[in-house]
């Protein structure tokens, strides 16, 4: 105890379980998360994620369950990834209207209607065989403007299935006016756009490649943004909200928390920000090899990224911390 402050004991709001509850400052609500899912073409049975315990590549009738299972606990949306049979050069399946997204979108509306937000994601690299979020120009640089007409078309079909809201993730200039453009012209002005405002060229995707089928050899440095750079972000943030996005994304999460509280003070729309599969498979994995004590770990990870001002996080742990919050 200070001998200048004597009466000065922070440590008495600390005392029990009941006070700490009483005064904390930031609450996680279930409604809060979002669970990303990943469906695959052509299986049977799902198909575990090996980078990543305890997720897999559903099948569309298991995709379902997962979803009610979701709704359910209580999460507040789920994110759906789309794992084609067939890759090609254009990523073709991403824009075929019986592609496995959208079929699969069609699946979990019906399941579950509006009980909780279906958003789908709106890119080009799991389609592709090249890997690549866009298509390639001729010296194998992604071509802005022809992949913007590929995320127009994305956005159509999608929409068309019946999602409640596009997560273009590609990081093309203008992909947001573009695609708002194309969801406003087919009729679908009340689909809503949750944009990727800053998305990192991050060695946390890892995992992810494995559980989208990605085929990308190289890296996405040219497209995506620096980890060196803030203010980038910033001006990302201006220029999706000047194109109409309802909602914006960090991504990924935890090694970019300052990013997160700068797009968060800035920011006039909701604010996610999503716990990527590199972070989980690293919880996991100490987990698993009895470091850490696991259930602590998720929820302090989970406070964490809401406490830098995340309104919604995306997480693979979203139906168990939703349960662990009841």
């Amino acid at each position: 105890m200070s001998a200048e402050f004597p009466y000065v004991r922070p440590r008495r709001l600390r005392q029990s379980p009941a006070m700490r509850r009483l005064v904390a400052e930031t609450r996680l609500h279930p409604a809060e998360l979002i669970l990303p899912l990943f469906v695959r073409e052509g299986v049977r049975e799902p198909v575990p994620v090996t980078s990543m315990p305890g997720v897999v590549q559903h099948t569309r009738d298991t995709l379902r369950k997962a979803v009610v299972e979701a709704a359910e606990a209580g999460v507040g949306g789920v994110m759906l990834f789309g794992v084609p049979q067939v890759q090609d050069a254009t990523g073709s399946e991403g824009t075929n209207p019986d592609g496995i997204l959208q079929q699969a979108i069609r699946d979990v509306v019906a399941e579950v209607g509006d009980s909780v937000v279906i958003m789908s994601d709106l890119c080009l690299d799991e389609y592709t065989d090249h890997g690549h979020c866009g298509v390639l120009a001729a010296d194998g640089s992604v071509d802005n403007d022809a992949t913007l007409e590929r995320y127009a078309e994305m956005a159509r079909v999608q929409a068309d299935a019946g999602v409640h809201l596009v997560g273009p993730s590609g990081m093309m200039d203008g992909q947001i006016a573009v695609i708002r453009k194309a969801l406003d012209e087919s009729g679908h002005q009340d689909t809503g756009i949750l944009a990727y405002t800053a998305k990192y060229a991050s060695a946390f995707f890892g995992p992810f490649r494995e559980a989208v089928g990605s085929s990308l050899k190289g890296d996405r440095k040219a497209y995506q943004q620096d980890p060196a750079n803030a203010r980038e972000a910033l001006r990302e943030l201006e220029q999706d909200l000047a194109e109409g996005a309802d909602m914006v994304m960090v991504k990924p999460a935890m090694a970019y928390l300052d990013i997160v509280r700068q797009i968060a003070d800035a920011s006039p729309v909701p604010v996610s920000a999503y716990q990527v599969s590199g972070e989980y498979a690293m919880v996991e994995a100490a987990a698993a090899n009895g470091w850490i004590d696991r259930e602590r770990m998720i929820m302090e990870t989970l406070t964490s990224i809401r406490r830098a001002g995340a309104e919604q996080i995306l997480t693979y742990w979203a139906v168990e911390a939703a349960r662990m919050l009841k």
